[in-house]
């Protein structure tokens, strides 16, 4: 049992860590809007991008544009986690959900390549045996987004043609609600042409059929290019989203703790108080009782 000056301490401390688990939890949020309002600004352009592309697909006699850049090689999945702590099994559940979803997903003699952003994930990938071969850091706001993804697709590049990757997955956690999130995965290399083409199964949104002017192949590059952007962009800041949300669900899980800690060492410094209260006035008593017999 501890003693009455340490109660007094450590209801302080307690105190001060609930205030610093609040202040946290409300960062936490506030990062959350900004991701939301990424995602939210980069909507009216991945619909121009999705209906460029359909644009171009439009009079395609097949589907085989977007099967030129797959080759008979590893499957490589980017996985995005947190580079920060505090965010409870944040990394743990994607690190798991990715391994496990991928190895049942790709062929037992295929490879699997991984490209992680963050560098907490890195270490369960680690530990369960896979080799990375490009670690980026998370940025610290929704204005580093774009940068990073820049940096990513120069390295795509390099990925591809080193390891002869034949598709590439992008994994992340997605939020769900402002405290919980779920592990999702979609394929970003070679793009699903299925998503473009079943268009053709019903008419064009206006009464004018789009064209345009420049090569097919130039403008169908480019397209991609920033399609590629699009994806990346929307998964990290979702990813980074769902980060907050788990931060925001593990200071809740703090704060109770901390409630229910503080109740219990009230409660016990409020005994030892009455007990050090009793004490004194039975000296008291005693004492007078003593006087008074003389």
């Amino acid at each position: 049992m501890q003693d009455f000056e340490s109660l007094k301490r450590s209801i302080d401390s307690t105190r001060d860590l609930e205030s610093v688990v609040r202040t946290m939890k409300t960062l936490a949020a506030v990062s959350i809007r900004q991701y939301e309002q990424a995602v939210d600004s980069l909507a009216d352009f991945s619909e121009t991008v999705e209906l460029g592309l359909k644009m171009v697909l439009w009079d395609s006699k097949s589907e085989s544009s977007f099967r030129e850049m797959q080759t008979d090689g590893a499957t490589g999945i980017i996985i995005f986690g947190s580079d920060q702590g505090m965010c409870g099994q944040f990394n743990e559940q994607i690190g798991s959900y990715a391994l496990e979803h991928f190895s049942n997903k790709t062929a037992e003699n295929k490879h699997l390549a991984w490209m992680t952003i963050g560098s907490r994930i890195s270490g369960k990938l680690l530990d369960a045996g896979a080799d990375i071969d490009f670690n980026f850091t998370l940025p610290g706001s929704a204005t580093g987004i774009a940068p990073l993804v820049i940096d990513i697709l120069a390295r795509i590049d390099q990925w591809r043609n080193e390891k002869r990757l034949d598709r590439i997955f992008i994994s992340y956690n997605r939020r769900i609600s402002a405290s919980t999130y779920k592990p999702y995965a979609l394929q970003l290399l070679p793009i699903d042409p299925v998503r473009f083409f079943r268009h053709k199964k019903r008419s064009w949104s206006s009464r004018t059929l789009p064209t345009f002017t420049m090569n097919r192949s130039v403008l169908l590059s480019r397209l991609i290019r920033q399609y590629l952007f699009v994806s990346l962009f929307r998964a990290c800041a979702e990813s980074l989203a769902g980060e907050n949300a788990s931060r925001i669900a593990s200071m809740q899980a703090a704060e109770r703790n901390i409630k229910e800690r503080l109740v219990n060492l009230q409660s016990e410094y409020n005994q030892q108080r009455q007990t050090s209260i009793t004490e004194e006035l039975l000296d008291v008593v005693t004492g007078f009782e003593a006087l008074k017999d003389r």
